[in-house]
């Protein structure tokens, strides 16, 4: 039986379930030649295919994220898609390799910066988490995108924020970084709602 007979298209499912199933099989068994037979079909002209064969693949990045490094190209090519699955998709695909390809990644950051800002939300949600996976790969890439990191809380909107600041923290190590998060924490405070003031006051525990 071939892989692809196994995603939710060929199965007549519409959900992730087999997808996520393919996923967890390729992740145990780290069947390079199945992995590689999903990742030609990222390239299908029929956009469930692609989306599904992509789902695998970031699927994959979760637990086992060596298996696809090697797919960091057409990654980075999908960003410029004009099918949302796949920009987004490949997003999570990025962030979850990013500590395996941060120079590959660095490289393009000025496409990430742009489709961070012009995507939709979870595009921009796991754009900024790259961000934060590079920045924990290299001083240099920290020192270059902090600033990025920070203009983005200032401006996320506060059903979003204390989220956010949980993806931040990790790279907030020195007085001067805590001072700046505690700055833009003292301006967003007074347009939270109590219920996200808690939540905000949760995350801020794991500091």
């Amino acid at each position: 039986m071939e892989w692809i007979s196994k995603i939710a298209f060929h199965r007549n499912i519409r959900n992730e379930t087999p997808n996520k199933e393919l996923a967890a099989e390729l992740a145990e068994t780290g069947s390079k030649e199945g992995i590689r037979e999903i990742s030609k079909y990222m390239y299908d002209k029929n956009k469930s295919i692609a989306s599904d064969c992509i789902s695998v693949l970031y699927t994959i990045g979760y637990t086992n994220p060596e298996l696809i490094q090697d797919y960091v190209g057409d990654f980075l090519g999908f960003l410029e898609s004009k099918i949302n699955r796949m920009v987004w998709g490949s997003m999570i695909g990025l962030s979850t390799i990013a500590q395996f390809k941060p120079e590959t990644i660095y490289k393009n950051i000025d496409l990430i910066l742009k489709t961070i800002k012009e995507g939709s939300l979870i595009t921009e949600v796991w754009g900024i988490q790259i961000l934060v996976n590079l920045s924990l790969c290299s001083p240099k890439y920290k020192n270059d995108l902090r600033l990025v990191l920070f203009d983005y809380l200032e401006k996320c909107r506060p059903i979003d924020f204390a989220k956010r600041i949980e993806t931040i923290l990790p790279i907030i190590e020195s007085p001067e970084e805590n001072e700046i998060i505690d700055r833009i924490i003292d301006m967003k405070i007074p347009e939270l709602s109590e219920a996200q003031r808690k939540k905000l006051k949760t995350v801020l525990k794991k500091r």
